[in-house]
Order: structure tokens, then sequence, then C-alpha cells
């Protein structure tokens, strides 16, 4: 038997918990949710929003605790860069023409024990 298989899960699963949280906040703060883990050869977007006539590409970075430093950290230049790609490829393939492209980070922290805390960062391109 495999032992990684259940951490695999776990962090899947704090993942998934992260990105349900996030898509609920953007909804509350008024964006349309398009599109959440849309893939293709070069990356994935977590979640792809609309706020008013700006299309949204939405990082969503989940951890458990600050030991390995804050989520916002993990998000780097070059995964921006690679965001920014991403949203013009998803624009294009789904036909529209947004008034703007925007990277917003969506940092989750859930420890053991408490409420989680969510802070979300807009315009980091």
């Amino acid at each position: 038997m495999r032992k990684a298989a259940p951490a695999v899960r776990a962090k899947d699963a704090l993942g998934r918990y992260g990105e349900d949280l996030a898509a609920r906040h953007l909804v509350a703060e008024g964006f349309a949710v398009l599109a959440r883990n849309w893939r293709c050869e070069i990356g994935e977007i977590d979640i792809v929003a609309r706020d008013a006539d700006v299309l949204v590409v939405c990082e969503v970075k989940t951890r458990s605790s600050l030991r390995h430093g804050s989520p916002f950290e993990a998000v780097t230049e070059r995964k921006l860069h690679r965001l920014e790609r991403l949203g013009m490829r998803w624009a294009h393939e789904h036909r529209l023409r947004p008034g703007a492209l925007r990277i917003d980070v969506i940092s989750v922290l859930r420890p053991r024990s408490g409420p989680s805390v969510l802070e979300h960062i807009r315009g980091l391109s």
C-alpha cells in the first residue's frame, strides 16, 4: 500500500475547502463566478470570475498554518505572468472581450482550531 495517498487526499481536501470558501466570498462580494479549475496545457486557473466588465483570474492559496509562510508568498511574479496568459487564453477560448483582465489572489488560512481567515488582494497585475 502507498502511504502518501492520505496526505495527498488531505492536501486536495484542504485546497477544495479553500476554493469553495473563496468562490462563496466572491459571490457575496458581487462577482459572477464563470469557471472553476479550468485547465489547459500551460496551467490551471482556480476561479474565473467577472467583476462588472472586468475578467478576474483568481488564484486561491490555502494553508493550515503559517509554518511555511503566508499563502500569498507562494504567488511569485512568474506565477502572475502565467495567470495573465491563462486569463487571456480563457477569454479567447470563450470568445469574450472583457473591458480588462485582473489577477486577484485569495489566501485562506484554516488552522486546526478556530475560524478560517480569508484575505482577498485585488489587482496584482
